[in-house]
């Protein structure tokens, strides 16, 4: 009598778990998330650039600094204070 492989003898159920672990590992991979930035996001992020008025306004307040001859007004100094705690007063 010849008897031949029928039915689930000749799987090794041990190899359809590592089977099954890596095909899971393999779909892990694929899913990965992916960020991508717009152009206007990648614009916002770069540094502004100081306008020229700007930068002359800086340039001339450190060289007064340093030569001691900047001022500081008090009647400047007191209005803004005054503007600052109205407008935060308001928002409130």
């Amino acid at each position: 009598m010849k008897i031949n492989n029928y039915g689930t003898q000749g799987i090794n159920p041990y190899k359809k778990q590592v089977n099954k672990i890596d095909q899971v590992k393999s779909e892990a991979v694929k899913g990965t998330d992916k960020i991508e930035i717009s152009s206007a996001a990648k614009e916002l992020q770069q540094v502004t650039q100081v306008s020229q008025a700007r930068t002359e306004k800086i340039e001339a307040l450190k060289k007064e600094i340093q030569n001691g001859t900047y001022q500081v007004r008090a009647e400047d100094v007191a209005s803004s204070i005054v503007n600052f705690y109205t407008k935060n007063n308001q928002a409130n």
